[in-house]
């Protein structure tokens, strides 16, 4: 793995764990095996750095998404997938967990990814529980974009009331909620 490489890398675990202000420069060069020089030579600075970090967790969620929002099945099927996709429940969303950093949301430039990303989800989900709509598997009266809403403020909620309780049972309870709520709105069986 090159320098840049490592340097993001290290970045982006730090991130994930410290948040933006406990996530100095210094750090970031230790955890990398980095020298200030390389750093500097890559990157125009912490936010530099910080951003490409950011973009790299957020790629990585909507690879991850995608996955399995893309795959096959109904659309009540694909919704379900992500939904009990595998997840590290109690170490919290990588892009949620930047929207409580004070630092990244007063940052116009560190922010975009996070919303872009968060945007994305809520519009690929959408445009799922539209096609399940327009096919007749979801009962026309959903709001398509309404339910897309919910189903990601009940993954990044879920992963807030699992880690405050130190147990994904939260997590599980909050997704149970919502697919009960969503086969109801199926106007075909349950697969």
């Amino acid at each position: 793995m090159s320098t840049s490489e490592r340097l993001i890398e290290s970045t982006r675990e730090l991130l994930w764990e410290r948040g933006y202000v406990g996530t100095s420069p210094k750090a970031i060069q230790q955890h990398a095996g980095a020298g200030q020089g390389s750093m500097y030579h890559h990157f125009a600075g912490k936010p530099d750095l910080a951003l490409a970090a950011i973009r790299r967790t957020a790629e990585e969620m909507r690879a991850a998404a995608e996955a399995v929002l893309g795959g096959p099945g109904s659309a009540y099927a694909r919704v379900e997938a992500y939904l009990l996709r595998e997840r590290d429940v109690l170490k919290g969303c990588p892009v949620g967990r930047l929207t409580m950093d004070p630092d990244i949301i007063a940052s116009d430039e560190l922010r975009a990814p996070v919303t872009e990303t968060l945007d994305w989800l809520r519009d690929r989900i959408a445009a799922i529980v539209e096609e399940g709509c327009a096919e007749g598997e979801f009962n026309g009266a959903l709001d398509a974009r309404d339910v897309a809403s919910a189903v990601v403020a009940t993954v990044q909620g879920g992963y807030v009331l699992a880690r405050s309780s130190g147990s994904p049972a939260a997590f599980d309870a909050g997704v149970r909620g919502l697919l009960t709520l969503l086969a109801a709105a199926r106007t075909t069986p349950t697969s």
